[in-house]
Protein backbone atom coordinates (compact mmCIF):
# COMPACT_ATOMS: atom_id res chain seq x y z
CA UNK A 1 0.00 0.00 0.00
CA UNK A 2 1.33 3.14 -1.00
CA UNK A 3 1.77 6.63 1.10
CA UNK A 4 -1.40 7.88 -0.49
CA UNK A 5 -3.34 4.81 -0.58
CA UNK A 6 -6.49 5.47 1.75
CA UNK A 7 -6.07 3.27 5.13
CA UNK A 8 -9.06 2.73 5.64
CA UNK A 9 -12.81 3.17 4.31
CA UNK A 10 -15.52 4.57 5.95
CA UNK A 11 -19.09 4.39 4.34
CA UNK A 12 -22.33 6.05 5.38
CA UNK A 13 -25.49 4.33 4.09
CA UNK A 14 -24.27 0.64 5.32
CA UNK A 15 -27.29 -0.37 5.69
CA UNK A 16 -29.19 1.03 2.25
CA UNK A 17 -29.76 -0.91 -1.07
CA UNK A 18 -26.95 0.65 -2.62
CA UNK A 19 -24.33 -1.32 -0.21
CA UNK A 20 -26.62 -4.51 0.22
CA UNK A 21 -26.63 -4.46 -4.22
CA UNK A 22 -23.67 -3.19 -5.28
CA UNK A 23 -20.85 -2.22 -2.23
CA UNK A 24 -20.12 -5.53 -0.56
CA UNK A 25 -19.64 -7.08 -3.96
CA UNK A 26 -17.35 -4.82 -4.68
CA UNK A 27 -15.97 -5.10 -1.65
CA UNK A 28 -15.19 -8.86 -1.61
CA UNK A 29 -13.90 -8.71 -5.17
CA UNK A 30 -11.20 -6.34 -4.02
CA UNK A 31 -10.17 -8.43 -1.48
CA UNK A 32 -9.74 -11.29 -3.90
CA UNK A 33 -7.35 -9.23 -6.14
CA UNK A 34 -5.42 -8.05 -3.54
CA UNK A 35 -6.52 -5.04 -3.07
CA UNK A 36 -8.59 -4.33 -0.12
CA UNK A 37 -6.31 -4.93 3.08
CA UNK A 38 -7.43 -1.96 5.66
CA UNK A 39 -10.64 -1.80 7.81
CA UNK A 40 -13.87 -1.11 6.67
CA UNK A 41 -16.51 1.01 8.81
CA UNK A 42 -19.96 1.04 8.16
CA UNK A 43 -22.20 3.53 9.59
CA UNK A 44 -25.85 3.86 9.76
CA UNK A 45 -29.19 4.67 11.95
CA UNK A 46 -30.06 0.62 12.03
CA UNK A 47 -29.93 -0.46 15.82
CA UNK A 48 -27.15 -3.16 14.44
CA UNK A 49 -24.38 -4.85 16.12
CA UNK A 50 -21.04 -5.86 14.44
CA UNK A 51 -22.50 -8.82 13.66
CA UNK A 52 -25.48 -8.33 12.33
CA UNK A 53 -23.52 -6.03 9.93
CA UNK A 54 -21.36 -9.20 9.10
CA UNK A 55 -24.40 -11.23 8.17
CA UNK A 56 -25.99 -8.71 5.90
CA UNK A 57 -22.57 -8.27 4.46
CA UNK A 58 -22.78 -12.03 3.68
CA UNK A 59 -26.69 -12.51 2.88
CA UNK A 60 -25.99 -9.77 0.22
CA UNK A 61 -22.81 -11.44 -1.40
CA UNK A 62 -25.42 -14.60 -1.63
CA UNK A 63 -27.90 -12.78 -3.60
CA UNK A 64 -25.54 -10.83 -5.65
CA UNK A 65 -22.49 -12.70 -7.21
CA UNK A 66 -21.69 -15.67 -4.55
CA UNK A 67 -20.07 -15.84 -1.09
CA UNK A 68 -16.11 -16.34 -1.79
CA UNK A 69 -15.50 -18.30 1.11
CA UNK A 70 -12.19 -17.27 2.08
CA UNK A 71 -12.36 -13.73 0.59
CA UNK A 72 -15.37 -12.94 2.94
CA UNK A 73 -13.46 -14.59 5.79
CA UNK A 74 -11.01 -11.44 5.54
CA UNK A 75 -13.78 -9.24 4.95
CA UNK A 76 -15.69 -9.92 8.06
CA UNK A 77 -12.25 -9.59 10.07
CA UNK A 78 -12.19 -6.10 7.89
CA UNK A 79 -15.68 -5.15 8.86
CA UNK A 80 -16.45 -2.35 11.80
CA UNK A 81 -19.69 -0.71 12.30
CA UNK A 82 -21.06 2.49 13.90
CA UNK A 83 -24.66 2.55 14.76
CA UNK A 84 -25.89 6.16 15.14
CA UNK A 85 -28.03 9.43 13.96
CA UNK A 86 -25.97 11.41 11.22
CA UNK A 87 -27.53 14.73 13.38
CA UNK A 88 -25.75 13.09 16.49
CA UNK A 89 -21.94 13.88 17.27
CA UNK A 90 -21.77 10.85 19.10
CA UNK A 91 -22.02 9.08 15.90
CA UNK A 92 -18.78 10.70 14.69
CA UNK A 93 -16.96 10.77 17.89
CA UNK A 94 -18.21 6.59 17.67
CA UNK A 95 -16.64 6.82 14.18
CA UNK A 96 -13.00 8.77 15.02
CA UNK A 97 -12.64 6.23 17.86
CA UNK A 98 -13.13 3.55 15.51
CA UNK A 99 -10.55 4.91 13.04
CA UNK A 100 -7.65 4.66 15.57
CA UNK A 101 -4.31 5.23 13.94
CA UNK A 102 -5.85 5.71 10.43
CA UNK A 103 -4.94 9.15 9.09
CA UNK A 104 -5.86 8.97 5.53
CA UNK A 105 -9.78 7.82 5.70
CA UNK A 106 -11.81 7.58 2.67
CA UNK A 107 -15.64 8.53 3.47
CA UNK A 108 -18.16 7.16 0.97
CA UNK A 109 -21.30 9.18 0.73
CA UNK A 110 -23.79 6.46 0.02
CA UNK A 111 -26.88 8.67 1.33
CA UNK A 112 -29.42 10.72 0.00
CA UNK A 113 -27.78 13.93 -0.95
CA UNK A 114 -30.15 15.96 1.69
CA UNK A 115 -27.74 14.69 4.44
CA UNK A 116 -24.09 15.71 2.91
CA UNK A 117 -23.85 19.06 4.82
CA UNK A 118 -24.80 17.59 7.86
CA UNK A 119 -22.34 14.50 7.70
CA UNK A 120 -19.53 16.63 6.25
CA UNK A 121 -19.75 19.47 8.56
CA UNK A 122 -19.60 16.56 11.61
CA UNK A 123 -16.60 14.75 10.13
CA UNK A 124 -14.64 18.32 10.12
CA UNK A 125 -15.58 19.26 13.61
CA UNK A 126 -14.67 15.22 15.70
CA UNK A 127 -11.25 15.19 13.04
CA UNK A 128 -12.43 12.46 11.01
CA UNK A 129 -11.86 14.70 7.88
CA UNK A 130 -8.70 16.68 8.96
CA UNK A 131 -6.67 17.98 11.10
CA UNK A 132 -4.48 15.22 13.91
CA UNK A 133 -5.16 12.35 12.94
CA UNK A 134 -6.76 12.60 9.41
CA UNK A 135 -4.36 14.89 7.55
CA UNK A 136 -5.03 13.41 4.25
CA UNK A 137 -8.74 12.10 4.25
CA UNK A 138 -10.95 11.61 1.46
CA UNK A 139 -14.59 11.65 0.45
CA UNK A 140 -16.47 9.52 -2.06
CA UNK A 141 -19.84 11.22 -3.28
CA UNK A 142 -22.74 9.06 -4.57
CA UNK A 143 -24.91 10.66 -7.42
CA UNK A 144 -26.96 12.44 -8.06
CA UNK A 145 -24.76 15.58 -7.83
CA UNK A 146 -27.12 18.41 -7.18
CA UNK A 147 -31.08 18.40 -9.31
CA UNK A 148 -29.47 21.65 -11.76
CA UNK A 149 -26.38 23.85 -11.94
CA UNK A 150 -27.98 25.72 -8.44
CA UNK A 151 -28.18 22.99 -6.67
CA UNK A 152 -24.45 21.56 -7.46
CA UNK A 153 -22.45 24.68 -6.91
CA UNK A 154 -24.43 24.51 -3.38
CA UNK A 155 -22.80 20.62 -2.41
CA UNK A 156 -19.76 21.71 -4.00
CA UNK A 157 -19.22 24.71 -1.81
CA UNK A 158 -20.91 22.32 1.25
CA UNK A 159 -18.06 19.98 0.29
CA UNK A 160 -15.59 22.62 -0.07
CA UNK A 161 -15.87 23.74 3.24
CA UNK A 162 -14.02 20.88 4.67
CA UNK A 163 -12.32 18.96 2.07
CA UNK A 164 -10.09 19.98 -0.74
CA UNK A 165 -11.35 19.57 -4.46
CA UNK A 166 -8.19 17.24 -4.86
CA UNK A 167 -9.67 15.33 -1.86
CA UNK A 168 -13.80 15.20 -3.32
CA UNK A 169 -14.06 12.04 -5.62
CA UNK A 170 -17.82 12.24 -7.09
CA UNK A 171 -18.69 9.12 -8.54
CA UNK A 172 -20.35 8.27 -11.89
CA UNK A 173 -19.86 4.75 -11.48
CA UNK A 174 -20.69 4.97 -15.46
CA UNK A 175 -17.35 5.33 -15.75
CA UNK A 176 -16.37 2.43 -14.03
CA UNK A 177 -17.39 0.21 -17.21
CA UNK A 178 -14.85 -1.24 -19.27
CA UNK A 179 -16.63 -0.30 -22.74
CA UNK A 180 -17.16 3.01 -22.05
CA UNK A 181 -13.21 3.91 -21.30
CA UNK A 182 -12.64 1.49 -24.29
CA UNK A 183 -14.16 4.24 -26.53
CA UNK A 184 -11.03 6.49 -25.59
CA UNK A 185 -8.41 3.51 -25.91
CA UNK A 186 -10.05 2.76 -29.64
CA UNK A 187 -9.96 6.31 -30.46
CA UNK A 188 -6.16 7.48 -29.23
CA UNK A 189 -4.61 3.53 -29.38
CA UNK A 190 -5.39 3.39 -33.41
CA UNK A 191 -3.33 5.61 -35.91
CA UNK A 192 -6.38 4.66 -38.25
CA UNK A 193 -9.11 6.89 -36.64
CA UNK A 194 -7.56 10.24 -36.19
CA UNK A 195 -8.00 11.15 -40.10
CA UNK A 196 -11.97 10.95 -39.94
CA UNK A 197 -12.37 11.30 -36.55
CA UNK A 198 -13.67 15.14 -37.30
CA UNK A 199 -16.10 17.09 -38.74
CA UNK A 200 -14.79 16.59 -42.40
CA UNK A 201 -16.16 12.91 -42.25
CA UNK A 202 -18.45 12.33 -39.47
CA UNK A 203 -21.90 13.79 -40.94
CA UNK A 204 -23.41 13.06 -37.49
CA UNK A 205 -23.35 11.07 -34.02
CA UNK A 206 -26.06 9.89 -31.94
CA UNK A 207 -26.09 7.78 -28.67
CA UNK A 208 -28.84 5.77 -27.41
CA UNK A 209 -29.41 4.30 -23.65
CA UNK A 210 -32.25 1.82 -23.95
CA UNK A 211 -34.00 0.24 -21.16
CA UNK A 212 -37.05 -2.46 -21.71
CA UNK A 213 -38.17 -1.98 -18.16
CA UNK A 214 -40.37 0.89 -16.17
CA UNK A 215 -39.52 2.38 -12.62
CA UNK A 216 -39.24 -1.12 -10.96
CA UNK A 217 -40.79 0.32 -7.98
CA UNK A 218 -38.61 3.53 -7.71
CA UNK A 219 -41.49 5.61 -8.82
CA UNK A 220 -41.23 8.15 -5.71
CA UNK A 221 -37.26 8.85 -6.22
CA UNK A 222 -38.04 8.96 -10.05
CA UNK A 223 -40.62 11.21 -10.38
CA UNK A 224 -37.98 13.83 -8.61
CA UNK A 225 -35.61 12.79 -11.25
CA UNK A 226 -36.63 12.15 -14.30
CA UNK A 227 -34.54 10.89 -17.62
CA UNK A 228 -32.41 14.27 -18.21
CA UNK A 229 -31.02 14.20 -14.30
CA UNK A 230 -30.99 10.43 -14.31
CA UNK A 231 -29.19 8.99 -17.03
CA UNK A 232 -27.97 11.93 -19.67
CA UNK A 233 -26.94 15.00 -17.79
CA UNK A 234 -24.34 12.32 -16.22
CA UNK A 235 -23.97 9.10 -17.99
CA UNK A 236 -24.34 10.10 -21.59
CA UNK A 237 -22.34 12.83 -20.75
CA UNK A 238 -19.53 11.14 -19.90
CA UNK A 239 -19.68 9.55 -23.07
CA UNK A 240 -20.30 12.13 -25.22
CA UNK A 241 -17.15 14.02 -24.04
CA UNK A 242 -15.04 10.57 -24.30
CA UNK A 243 -15.97 10.28 -28.53
CA UNK A 244 -15.50 13.97 -28.44
CA UNK A 245 -12.66 15.35 -26.64
CA UNK A 246 -8.96 15.84 -27.97
CA UNK A 247 -5.86 13.18 -27.48
CA UNK A 248 -4.43 14.22 -23.53
CA UNK A 249 -1.22 15.26 -23.85
CA UNK A 250 -0.82 13.33 -20.62
CA UNK A 251 -2.33 10.17 -18.99
CA UNK A 252 -2.39 11.86 -15.37
CA UNK A 253 -6.16 12.06 -14.36
CA UNK A 254 -6.23 16.05 -14.72
CA UNK A 255 -4.80 16.08 -18.40
CA UNK A 256 -7.56 14.00 -18.95
CA UNK A 257 -10.50 15.71 -17.38
CA UNK A 258 -9.08 19.13 -18.64
CA UNK A 259 -10.09 17.54 -22.16
CA UNK A 260 -13.29 15.98 -20.88
CA UNK A 261 -14.24 19.67 -19.35
CA UNK A 262 -13.50 21.14 -22.66
CA UNK A 263 -16.24 19.31 -24.70
CA UNK A 264 -18.37 20.60 -22.13
CA UNK A 265 -17.62 24.18 -22.29
CA UNK A 266 -18.01 23.54 -26.10
CA UNK A 267 -21.46 22.93 -25.81
CA UNK A 268 -24.04 26.12 -25.56
CA UNK A 269 -26.87 25.56 -23.18
CA UNK A 270 -29.74 22.96 -24.85
CA UNK A 271 -32.20 24.97 -26.82
CA UNK A 272 -35.93 23.66 -25.50
CA UNK A 273 -36.80 23.23 -29.32
CA UNK A 274 -33.94 20.60 -30.01
CA UNK A 275 -35.69 18.84 -26.63
CA UNK A 276 -38.38 15.89 -27.29
CA UNK A 277 -39.66 14.81 -23.76
CA UNK A 278 -42.07 11.48 -23.53
CA UNK A 279 -44.04 9.26 -21.08
CA UNK A 280 -44.77 5.85 -21.33
CA UNK A 281 -48.21 5.29 -20.93
CA UNK A 282 -48.89 3.66 -17.29
CA UNK A 283 -46.31 5.74 -15.42
CA UNK A 284 -48.97 8.25 -13.33
CA UNK A 285 -50.22 4.75 -11.63
CA UNK A 286 -46.64 3.84 -10.36
CA UNK A 287 -46.64 4.21 -6.79
CA UNK A 288 -45.43 7.35 -5.84
CA UNK A 289 -46.00 8.82 -8.67
CA UNK A 290 -47.54 12.21 -8.73
CA UNK A 291 -51.31 11.61 -10.41
CA UNK A 292 -50.43 14.68 -12.64
CA UNK A 293 -46.97 14.69 -13.01
CA UNK A 294 -44.83 15.83 -15.55
CA UNK A 295 -41.48 13.95 -15.40
CA UNK A 296 -40.50 12.61 -18.50
CA UNK A 297 -39.46 8.27 -18.34
CA UNK A 298 -37.96 9.46 -22.50
CA UNK A 299 -36.14 12.40 -23.39
CA UNK A 300 -34.08 12.65 -26.65
CA UNK A 301 -32.08 16.28 -27.84
CA UNK A 302 -29.59 17.60 -29.81
CA UNK A 303 -26.41 19.05 -28.94
CA UNK A 304 -23.63 20.95 -31.06
CA UNK A 305 -19.93 20.88 -29.62
CA UNK A 306 -18.52 24.23 -31.33
CA UNK A 307 -14.95 23.14 -31.08
CA UNK A 308 -12.31 22.85 -34.09
CA UNK A 309 -12.73 19.24 -34.67
CA UNK A 310 -16.68 19.11 -34.48
CA UNK A 311 -18.22 22.38 -35.17
CA UNK A 312 -21.67 21.81 -37.40
CA UNK A 313 -21.77 17.98 -36.77
CA UNK A 314 -24.71 17.26 -34.81
CA UNK A 315 -24.81 15.07 -31.78
CA UNK A 316 -28.22 13.27 -30.36
CA UNK A 317 -29.22 11.91 -27.28
CA UNK A 318 -31.61 9.64 -26.26
CA UNK A 319 -32.89 7.91 -23.15
CA UNK A 320 -36.00 5.77 -21.86
CA UNK A 321 -37.73 3.21 -19.93
CA UNK A 322 -40.00 0.70 -21.36
CA UNK A 323 -37.99 1.07 -25.12
CA UNK A 324 -38.10 -2.31 -26.99
CA UNK A 325 -34.78 -3.14 -25.52
CA UNK A 326 -32.09 -2.91 -23.01
CA UNK A 327 -28.99 -1.53 -24.98
CA UNK A 328 -26.66 1.78 -24.90
CA UNK A 329 -25.21 1.96 -28.10
CA UNK A 330 -23.38 4.99 -30.04
CA UNK A 331 -23.68 5.33 -33.81
CA UNK A 332 -21.60 8.17 -35.76
CA UNK A 333 -22.48 8.16 -39.78
CA UNK A 334 -20.39 9.54 -42.35
CA UNK A 335 -20.64 11.70 -44.70
CA UNK A 336 -21.79 10.30 -48.06
CA UNK A 337 -18.54 10.04 -50.86
CA UNK A 338 -18.83 11.91 -54.11
CA UNK A 339 -19.27 8.29 -56.15
CA UNK A 340 -20.60 7.28 -59.34
CA UNK A 341 -22.40 4.23 -58.46
CA UNK A 342 -25.78 4.77 -58.27
CA UNK A 343 -27.21 2.59 -56.41
CA UNK A 344 -30.54 2.43 -54.35
CA UNK A 345 -28.87 -0.10 -51.97
CA UNK A 346 -25.72 1.94 -51.32
CA UNK A 347 -26.29 4.11 -48.13
CA UNK A 348 -23.40 5.78 -45.73
CA UNK A 349 -21.11 4.41 -43.79
CA UNK A 350 -20.87 4.27 -40.19
CA UNK A 351 -18.86 3.46 -37.11
CA UNK A 352 -21.16 1.74 -34.03
CA UNK A 353 -20.06 1.40 -30.44
CA UNK A 354 -21.97 -0.59 -28.66
CA UNK A 355 -21.69 -0.43 -24.70
CA UNK A 356 -24.35 -2.52 -23.31
CA UNK A 357 -24.75 -5.66 -22.43
CA UNK A 358 -22.31 -6.15 -24.78
CA UNK A 359 -19.12 -4.54 -26.16
CA UNK A 360 -19.24 -4.25 -29.86
CA UNK A 361 -17.70 -2.48 -32.26
CA UNK A 362 -18.54 -2.84 -35.90
CA UNK A 363 -18.13 -0.70 -39.40
CA UNK A 364 -20.91 -0.36 -41.93
CA UNK A 365 -19.79 -0.77 -45.20
CA UNK A 366 -20.87 -1.00 -48.95
CA UNK A 367 -19.36 -4.08 -51.03
CA UNK A 368 -19.73 -5.55 -54.30
CA UNK A 369 -23.05 -7.81 -54.26
CA UNK A 370 -23.16 -11.50 -55.30
CA UNK A 371 -24.86 -10.96 -58.10
CA UNK A 372 -22.45 -8.26 -59.26
CA UNK A 373 -22.74 -6.48 -62.02
CA UNK A 374 -21.94 -3.28 -60.11
CA UNK A 375 -24.88 -3.89 -57.60
CA UNK A 376 -24.08 -3.46 -54.09
CA UNK A 377 -24.88 -4.74 -50.38
CA UNK A 378 -24.70 -3.22 -46.89
CA UNK A 379 -22.35 -5.47 -44.57
CA UNK A 380 -21.23 -4.32 -41.05
CA UNK A 381 -17.72 -5.94 -39.65
CA UNK A 382 -18.07 -6.98 -36.25
CA UNK A 383 -15.77 -7.36 -33.14
CA UNK A 384 -17.15 -8.18 -29.82
CA UNK A 385 -16.66 -9.76 -27.10
CA UNK A 386 -18.59 -10.15 -23.74
CA UNK A 387 -17.63 -8.88 -20.03
CA UNK A 388 -15.13 -11.65 -18.95
CA UNK A 389 -15.55 -12.70 -15.27
CA UNK A 390 -12.03 -11.16 -14.62
CA UNK A 391 -12.99 -7.84 -15.80
CA UNK A 392 -13.68 -5.50 -12.96
CA UNK A 393 -17.41 -4.10 -11.88
CA UNK A 394 -17.61 -0.68 -12.10
CA UNK A 395 -18.09 0.07 -8.01
CA UNK A 396 -15.04 -2.31 -7.90
CA UNK A 397 -12.93 -0.04 -10.29
CA UNK A 398 -14.08 3.39 -8.71
CA UNK A 399 -13.94 2.41 -5.27
CA UNK A 400 -10.45 1.21 -5.76
CA UNK A 401 -9.08 4.55 -8.28
CA UNK A 402 -10.85 6.51 -5.06
CA UNK A 403 -9.05 4.80 -2.32
CA UNK A 404 -5.65 4.87 -4.29
CA UNK A 405 -6.24 8.63 -5.42
CA UNK A 406 -6.20 8.31 -9.13
CA UNK A 407 -9.10 11.06 -10.24
CA UNK A 408 -9.07 10.03 -13.59
CA UNK A 409 -12.69 8.63 -13.77
CA UNK A 410 -14.41 11.54 -11.25
CA UNK A 411 -16.67 14.00 -12.44
CA UNK A 412 -14.19 17.45 -11.02
CA UNK A 413 -16.33 20.45 -10.04
CA UNK A 414 -16.00 22.28 -13.17
CA UNK A 415 -17.51 19.24 -15.07
CA UNK A 416 -20.68 18.92 -12.78
CA UNK A 417 -21.10 22.80 -12.78
CA UNK A 418 -20.63 22.43 -16.93
CA UNK A 419 -22.99 19.57 -17.08
CA UNK A 420 -25.85 20.79 -15.38
CA UNK A 421 -25.08 24.85 -16.98
CA UNK A 422 -26.04 22.71 -20.63
CA UNK A 423 -29.59 21.16 -19.10
CA UNK A 424 -30.39 24.22 -17.05
CA UNK A 425 -32.32 25.99 -19.63
CA UNK A 426 -34.72 23.05 -20.43
CA UNK A 427 -35.20 21.79 -16.91
CA UNK A 428 -36.47 25.42 -16.28
CA UNK A 429 -38.73 25.16 -19.39
CA UNK A 430 -42.12 23.91 -19.52
CA UNK A 431 -41.50 21.59 -22.58
CA UNK A 432 -44.30 19.58 -23.26
CA UNK A 433 -44.52 15.66 -22.35
CA UNK A 434 -45.87 13.82 -25.40
CA UNK A 435 -46.84 9.88 -24.00
CA UNK A 436 -45.86 6.46 -25.28
CA UNK A 437 -46.82 2.80 -25.48
CA UNK A 438 -44.24 0.49 -23.68
CA UNK A 439 -42.29 -1.25 -25.97
CA UNK A 440 -42.00 1.83 -28.97
CA UNK A 441 -39.48 3.99 -29.19
CA UNK A 442 -40.50 6.75 -27.55
CA UNK A 443 -43.01 8.99 -29.04
CA UNK A 444 -44.29 9.34 -32.26
CA UNK A 445 -42.80 13.36 -32.18
CA UNK A 446 -39.20 12.51 -31.92
CA UNK A 447 -38.81 11.58 -35.56
CA UNK A 448 -40.43 14.92 -36.44
CA UNK A 449 -38.66 17.31 -34.22
CA UNK A 450 -34.87 15.65 -33.28
CA UNK A 451 -33.88 12.80 -35.27
CA UNK A 452 -30.56 12.38 -37.10
CA UNK A 453 -29.81 13.02 -40.54
CA UNK A 454 -30.99 9.36 -42.38
CA UNK A 455 -33.43 8.77 -39.03
CA UNK A 456 -32.29 7.10 -35.49
CA UNK A 457 -30.42 4.05 -35.35
CA UNK A 458 -32.36 1.37 -32.80
CA UNK A 459 -30.05 -1.02 -31.31
CA UNK A 460 -31.51 -4.44 -32.10
CA UNK A 461 -31.16 -7.45 -29.05
CA UNK A 462 -28.17 -8.94 -30.20
CA UNK A 463 -26.84 -12.40 -29.10
CA UNK A 464 -23.23 -11.72 -30.82
CA UNK A 465 -20.44 -14.53 -31.00
CA UNK A 466 -17.10 -13.93 -30.00
CA UNK A 467 -14.92 -11.69 -33.23
CA UNK A 468 -17.15 -12.92 -35.92
CA UNK A 469 -17.99 -11.11 -38.82
CA UNK A 470 -21.22 -10.73 -40.20
CA UNK A 471 -22.91 -9.64 -43.58
CA UNK A 472 -26.60 -8.08 -43.05
CA UNK A 473 -28.97 -6.59 -45.88
CA UNK A 474 -29.28 -3.05 -45.29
Amino acid sequence: MTDSHSDALVFFGATGDLAYKKIFPALQAMIKRGHLSVPVVGVAKAGWSLEQFRARAHDSLEKHGGVDAAAFTKLSGLLRYVDGDYQDPATFQALRKELGSAERPAHYLAIPPALFETVVEHLGKTGCAAGPGCNEARVIVEKPFGHDLASAQELNAILHAVFPESAIFRIDHYLGKQPVNNVVVFRFANSFMEPFWNRNYIESVQITMAEDFGVQGRGAFYDQTGAIRDVIQNHLFQILCNLAMEPPVRTDSETIRDEKVKVLKAIPGLDPANLVRGQFRGYLEEKGVAPDSKVETFAALRLEVDSWRWKGVPFYIRAGKNLPVTSTEVLARFRRPPTVIRDSALSQNYLRFRISPEMTIAMGATVLAPSGAMNSENVEMIASHRPRPEEMEAYERVLGDAMTGDATLFAREDYVEDAWRIVDPVLRAATPVYGYEKGAWGPSEVDQKVSPPGGWHNPAAEDQEDFRVAAQAG
